[in-house]
């Protein structure tokens, strides 16, 4: 006998749980992709991203994967030769640099470790001395999926501004997209990368490029730029058009199910998508606090204000992790995530971490279902852990409610 039969929580970072409204729009007849309802729809999507990303900029849509979104930005702002500076606050950061490093580009890493945030007045020192400006673009991850820390972008807006660098500010929201705020004109972000299968809710396939007229200048000085990533046609062309911009055959499925999930955001509200981001995530953080007070368990980022709201790295120490998440698995159907990126990884994952996503389409019984499910582990495997979590994580859901 197993308690793990029924519907399985996948409770990673990415991909999401995916809504059936999605997965039905999707579940189809393949359309006609020279008109009719899908080149109707192509407008309404691209504006609905763009009022995601809070942004006026252009939006280019490939069928690619976030990998795929890294590559397309960089090849078009991004020659052999060129330098970039790469701030790490994880795995992913380093992801992005060897993306540019295959491109030809110098990266100069600064890396603050795997519990913090980009450190400003560094970044003020390295673009000082770059005096003669070789620094061609500043790379950052809002939300590191790995090790769960947010940065502050708007703070790095400013401290380039204030060295009066002309580089462009490029930015990683593929885990933080309509989970965390970001705000694209109002940061003075150039370039920002994203993908559908996080925050959006729609299986992995769609990789998104926004990108300003600064950083399209920018582009008229590229040696090469590929025909595939070329983001011209993408951003400029009438999305209706959808031979000419996707460069051959539409995603039409995904873009179905995008359709689906940026309906999903309209209906609640993004202000009220974010707000319950915000709140769930208060919930877990209660309760992995609460475990933490006597035992190993402790979350990866102190500060609950550098905390991500749509994933949680959490460290409980060799061979626990493993065993939690092999437990959560085979005894109560949830899936957690492996401790990407902050240890060398065994024959098995990174036995003393694991991760919690609570991305997109999660409610409250979804997470206090998985919490539980995490409490019933800590017990059955006798990991010591401090007790009252699961009232901490339902207080924090009941006050929010009380307060509508």
């Amino acid at each position: 006998m197993t308690l793990a039969n029924g519907r399985h929580y996948l409770a990673i970072p990415g991909p999401s749980v995916m809504p059936d409204r999605v997965l039905n729009a999707m579940h189809r007849a393949a359309p006609n992709i020279y008109e009719g309802e899908l080149v109707e729809m192509m407008p309404g999507i691209v504006a609905d991203l763009k009022a995601i990303a809070r942004t006026t900029a252009q939006c280019a849509i490939y069928i690619s994967n976030g990998h795929g979104a890294w590559e397309a930005a960089l090849s078009n702002v991004v020659s052999p030769g060129d330098r970039v500076l790469v701030l790490a606050t994880g795995r992913f950061a380093y992801g992005w640099s060897e993306v540019a490093s295959s491109l030809g580009a110098e990266c100069d890493i600064i890396d603050y470790g795997k519990r913090a945030p980009i450190d400003m007045a560094q970044v003020a020192e390295a673009l000082a001395a770059d005096t003669d400006h070789r620094i061609k673009a500043v790379m950052a991850v809002q939300v590191d999926t790995s090790t769960s820390v947010r940065s502050d972008i708007a703070a790095l807006r400013t401290t380039m501004d204030d060295a009066g660098h002309p580089a462009l500010l490029m930015v990683d929201c593929i885990a933080s997209l309509a989970c965390d705020d970001f705000r694209m004109d109002e940061w003075g972000v150039d370039v920002m990368v994203a993908a559908c299968q996080k925050g959006l809710m729609v299986p992995p396939g769609l990789g998104f490029v926004f990108f300003n007229d600064k950083a399209d200048r920018v582009r008229e000085t590229v040696k090469r730029v590929s025909h595939y990533w070329d983001w011209r046609p993408r951003g400029f062309e009438e999305p209706g058009a959808l031979w000419r911009y996707f460069d051959g055959t539409a995603p039409t499925h995904h873009l179905y199910g995008l359709r689906a999930s940026l309906d999903m955001i309209g209906e609640e509200g993004f202000e009220n998508v974010l707000d319950r981001h915000a709140t769930l995530a208060r919930a877990i953080w209660a309760a992995f606090e609460t475990w933490g007070r006597d035992g190993p368990l402790e979350l990866n980022i102190k500060d609950r204000a550098l905390r991500s709201h749509a994933v949680t790295s959490l460290r409980i120490g060799a061979p626990y992790g493993d065993q939690l998440r092999d437990w959560t698995i085979a005894n109560a159907g949830v899936t957690l995530g492996i401790g990407l990126g902050m240890v060398e990884a065994n024959d098995r994952g990174t036995a003393g971490f694991f991760r919690v996503g609570h991305m997109g389409h999660v409610n409250a019984h979804m997470v206090l279902g998985m919490l539980s499910s995490i409490d019933a582990g800590l017990k059955a495997l006798g990991i010591p852990h401090g007790k009252g979590a699961l009232d901490a994580a339902s207080t924090v859901c009941a006050a929010a409610a009380k307060s509508r």
